[in-house]
């Protein structure tokens, strides 16, 4: 199991990179949009960019956050919990489990469908298909992440 939370880790780190260069690619294009705007000559399709831009950074972000636990946590009720609180952490990952499985499921066949119609952005005609795919992609590495989690909190809760 150790394994499996190493390969969790470097995989979500990867991911994380990912959407690092994407926040710096939005950074670069909404600046230099700005400054040739200025001067009469703006991108075209830069809003399109930024748009897939920000999905990017979301969910290749949502991994990472999640296995380091750098997310808002309000752990006011489990913290005064003594013997339900391993209980409670478990039922919370198994619905968000089953929620980031939808939702990978969805944007799976949302990212097919975008594909079959050759659906594209209005301005440019970026294709949506990859966009849908990668965030399904970053929905199932969530929940390989939840799983790592719930395996860190089982073993926790024995040594407790």
């Amino acid at each position: 199991m150790k394994r499996f939370l190493d390969v969790m880790l470097v995989v979500s780190k990867g991911m994380d990179c990912v959407a690092g260069a994407a926040l710096v690619l939005i950074m670069l294009i909404t600046s230099t949009d700005v400054v040739v705007r200025y001067l009469g000559h703006p991108i075209p399709g830069a809003y399109d960019m930024v748009m897939f831009g920000g999905a990017l950074v979301i969910g290749f972000a949502i991994p990472r956050t999640s296995l380091d636990r750098t997310h808002i946590v309000v752990d006011i009720v489990t913290e005064k919990l003594r013997h339900g609180r391993v209980f409670l952490e478990l039922i919370t990952r198994v619905l968000a489990l089953a929620l980031f499985i939808l939702l990978g499921w969805n944007l799976t066949k949302l990212g097919a469908s975008f594909a079959r119609t050759g659906d594209g952005t209005l301005t440019i005609g970026l294709p949506l298909y990859p966009i849908a795919y990668a965030l399904g992609f970053c929905a199932f590495a969530q929940c390989l992440v939840l799983v790592a989690d719930m395996v860190r909190v089982i073993h926790r809760g024995r040594h407790d």
